[in-house]
Formats: structure tokens, sequence, C-alpha cells
């Protein structure tokens, strides 16, 4: 993991197509700014982590349905 330090107006470069930018930092909180392709998803990390959890339930098979039907 890289940690680095940026002040408002600065930003980062990954890749050839991703910049993420501060911003606004103000009273605790970051605002970042991302200009990334828009064939590229962006997500909070706490939906991608959600829609990994939902993922996985709806990939889970009942067993015995699959059964059933092979008869």
């Amino acid at each position: 993991m890289l940690v680095i330090t940026r002040k408002e107006g600065e930003s980062i470069v990954i890749g050839d197509g991703i910049e993420i930018s501060v911003s606004k930092v103000s009273d605790g909180s970051v605002k970042l700014a991302i200009n990334a392709p828009k064939e590229m998803t962006i997500l909070r990390k706490e939906l991608y982590d959600e829609i990994g959890k939902e993922n996985i339930e709806s990939a889970k098979i009942d067993l015995n349905f699959l059964r059933s039907l092979k008869k």
C-alpha cells in the first residue's frame, strides 16, 4: 500500500488514465475528484463490499433444487 500526503489542489495519477485530485479539505473530511475513463466503474468501498456480498449470495445454489430438475 502506498501512503502519500497531498494538499488541496494536488493530485496523483494511476496508470495512464486515472487522476485523483484533492478538491477540498475541511472539518476532518476530504473531497476527492476522480478523472477516469467513462467505461471504468468507480464505487465507494462500502458499496463495492455490499455488491460483492450480494453476488456471493446470488451465486449460492440449492443443490436439492438442481437435483429435482435432473429427474
